[in-house]
């Protein structure tokens, strides 16, 4: 797995793999616009044969946001979710983030734990904030990580 900091060119794989990853997805020109804001930056996670997983952060008033983290299915369990929090975290500190911030749905138990096993802690409660369509909604955790106290 290589891992890759985001430009206009990873955005249609980006894209690609954010459709695998979620049924409300961003399109590739999402990406291209989003990618063109201040203190927004992103890696996607391939392999030769296709891509596999993309984060998207943004940086400001000292706080990182992570704007989307996915991965492909047919990649989870793989620790490709771990390495790109771990290439977005160094990141942030050095665009001078002390603390990062995200959303994950409260049935989400495996994103939940990688979280949680990286330092992130429960900040709060969004009601309804994931829309599945026809599956309903879904309330999302806020998770809360100090990126002083957090392992490098």
């Amino acid at each position: 797995m290589r891992l890759t900091l985001a430009t206009a060119a990873e955005c249609e794989a980006m894209a690609r793999v954010h459709a695998e990853a979620f049924p409300a997805s961003w399109r590739e020109d999402e990406f291209e616009d989003l990618l063109d804001g201040e203190g927004i930056y992103g890696f996607l996670a391939a392999n030769d044969a296709a891509p596999l997983g993309v984060i998207l952060c943004r940086v400001a008033a000292g706080e990182m946001e992570v704007l989307t983290l996915g991965v492909s299915p047919a990649a989870r369990r793989r620790s490709v979710a771990r390495a790109l929090m771990a290439a977005a975290i160094p990141v942030a500190r050095d665009l001078g983030a002390a603390e990062a911030f995200l959303e994950v749905a409260v049935d989400n138990d495996p994103a939940i734990a990688l979280y949680e096993a990286l330092g992130f802690r429960k900040a709060g409660l969004r009601k309804a904030y994931y829309n599945r369509g026809p599956a309903g909604v879904v309330d999302a955790l806020v998770m809360r990580l100090d990126l002083n106290a957090a392992a490098a």
